[in-house]
């Protein structure tokens, strides 16, 4: 069982025994990010839900059974989406081993990336809106690259071989990058 130490949010914590497999390595750091907000836009979509079976129940189909079937369907389609697109990013959690970076997103940590750390080339912290990636979610824009963004705020930063970056929103992403930076290979020329 891990200590006490290793279930905070944001704090490196120590490494496994050696040995270890790195599915069940401690995690060097973890951390994570919640919204809030999210969870209004998840009200709305069980709302939907709801209207979509009350229709379907009490609403005889009276202006014809095209109407109220796409009436039903839509209201359902909308509630789903909203639930689904919401819960699964009403938070983020990162973690830190020494092979590998992991996100996972919402309550079942879907969708979920792992970024091995012989993929990464560099870290670094920097402010995070989510106006600049169109909106909440997983994005990917072709000139900033892919994006895991639940609130505004402070955001890790991976630069990846061959020119591709990766970006999560999390809490105290300066210490992520201090984490990272010391398990990667010295770059030439940093001092």
């Amino acid at each position: 069982m891990e200590d006490a130490e290793s279930d905070r949010e944001g704090v490196p914590t120590g490494a496994s025994a050696s040995g270890a497999a790195a599915s069940s390595e401690r995690p060097l750091w973890t951390g994570s990010a919640h919204n809030g907000h999210q969870w209004l836009l998840a009200l709305v979509g069980a709302a939907c839900l709801a209207l979509g079976v009350l229709v379907a129940v009490t609403v005889p189909d009276t202006d014809g059974l095209a109407a109220w079937v796409m009436t039903v369907a839509g209201c359902l389609a909308i509630g789903m989406l909203l639930l689904a697109g919401t819960l699964a990013f009403v938070h983020v959690r990162v973690k830190i081993d020494r092979d590998a970076l992991e996100v996972r997103c919402g309550h079942m940590g879907l969708p979920r990336r792992r970024i091995p750390l012989t993929e990464v080339v560099d870290a670094s912290y920097q402010p995070c809106t989510p106006m600049h990636w169109g909106g909440w979610g997983y994005r990917y824009r072709q000139s900033h690259g892919a994006a895991v963004v639940v609130r505004k705020g402070p955001a890790l930063v991976l630069e990846l071989g061959g020119g591709r970056r990766f970006t999560v929103t999390v809490d105290d992403a300066e210490a992520a990058v201090t984490v990272l930076r010391s398990l990667l290979p010295a770059r030439p020329g940093a001092v």
